[in-house]
């Protein structure tokens, strides 16, 4: 990852690089790789993640659609 430097701005380019590690769920990884979680843990998690996306695409789907 990489961010430019301009007119010497360091706390911009910070702002910036923080921005695109969020995106990049860089944190949110560091976060999980603080501690062992238990295999049952990750699949409860992982589980629980796929449905919030699915019901997050079916709400914008519906948005989209009008109803």
């Amino acid at each position: 990852m990489q961010v430019s430097v301009r007119d010497n701005n360091v706390d911009q380019a910070l702002r910036a690089l923080k921005k695109k590690m969020q995106r990049e769920g860089v944190f949110r990884e560091m976060k999980l790789r603080r501690s062992y979680e238990k295999p049952s843990e990750k699949k409860a998690r992982e589980r629980a993640e796929a449905i919030r996306r699915h019901r997050k695409l079916m709400r914008k789907r519906m948005e989209r659609e009008g109803y």
